[in-house]
């Protein structure tokens, strides 16, 4: 298998403990609070990177640290709003809802760079609100509240990205990546102090579902997306990441007695086919590009 190929695996591997995450934080908020959650998860998650980083975090300078903290700040409420979303909405609905991201960054990019989306972005929204419609919308339209959490923490994910593209061009990449979960920890542990009673886990599940949010689904993917997207590319790694709320789904159907249903179904799919419209759009601007930069060098 090649290089990428290799990276590609590890990547779907990434996409794949993204998905669980959605089942550990139903099974951490059985026993915790959300503010404590977050806080013990981004804690772990920045000690056991940290130490495996240790030479790169200890050259941090303020700029980087400046960064982290914003990003820090956007990290910990998308945790947060997640969190409190999943108290009245399904893991496998807030997989395929916070995957809203693919299309919500290159409406924003369209914005920034004032011109109008492209067909494929326009078909790829109308999709996904399709998708959103049928599975959040229950009797006369009405909306369970941990949808609408959730789709803010979906806008708030979409800002981090479109700031983080930015923010990595000045910093160095890793230790940057790192404190931010240390920022976002500190963020949710103050909270934690002052509307919570700060308390570790107290059974097995509670145990595995915070070390598996700390360890596998922060520490590790952050790493592991690290070292696989120097090795593939963007393109590839956004078509893997649209896997992410079909993982939700399935691993809410195994451990925590989620059903597919009907709605299920149908909108996650419309939800997945405007999230691979966007990304194969993006694919095809790429070849474009490269095939001009190439005519340019052969004349």
């Amino acid at each position: 298998m090649s290089i990428q190929g290799k990276a590609n695996v590890l990547m779907v591997i990434v996409t794949m403990f993204w998905g669980l995450s959605y089942t550990f934080m139903v099974m951490g908020l059985e026993t915790l609070a959300v503010y404590n959650v977050v806080a013990l998860r981004c804690i772990i998650a920045f000690f056991v990177a940290g130490l495996i980083f240790y030479k790169r975090m200890i050259k941090v300078n303020g700029k980087t640290l400046k960064y982290a903290a914003i990003q820090g700040f956007l990290l910990f409420i998308v945790f947060a709003l997640s969190l409190f979303g999943l108290q009245s909405t399904s893991a496998s609905n807030a997989g395929f809802i916070l995957s809203l991201t693919v299309v919500l960054v290159p409406i924003f990019s369209s914005f920034i760079e004032k011109k109008l989306p492209s067909r494929a972005v326009s078909f790829a929204v109308i999709c996904t609100m399709i998708g959103i419609t049928v599975l959040t919308a229950h009797g006369s339209f009405t909306f369970h509240k941990g949808d609408l959490l959730v789709a803010i923490a979906a806008l708030c994910y979409s800002i981090y990205l479109l700031l983080n593209s930015s923010f990595t061009r000045n910093v160095e990449s890793i230790s940057y990546g790192i404190y931010q979960l240390g920022f976002a920890g500190i963020y949710a542990l103050v909270l934690t102090f002052i509307f919570e009673t700060p308390t570790l886990p107290n059974s097995m599940s509670s145990w595995l579902a915070i070390l598996g949010l700390g360890i596998i689904c922060s520490a590790f993917c952050f790493v592991g997306q690290t070292v696989a997207q120097q090795y593939t590319s963007a393109t590839h790694t956004g078509l893997i990441f649209s896997l992410e709320p079909i993982f939700a789904a399935m691993f809410a159907m195994m451990f925590i007695g989620e059903s597919l249903t009907v709605k299920l179904v149908i909108g996650g799919s419309f939800i997945l086919i405007g999230n691979l419209v966007a990304q194969l759009e993006h694919f095809h601007a790429l070849r474009f590009i490269k095939k001009e930069a190439q005519e340019k060098v052969i004349q």
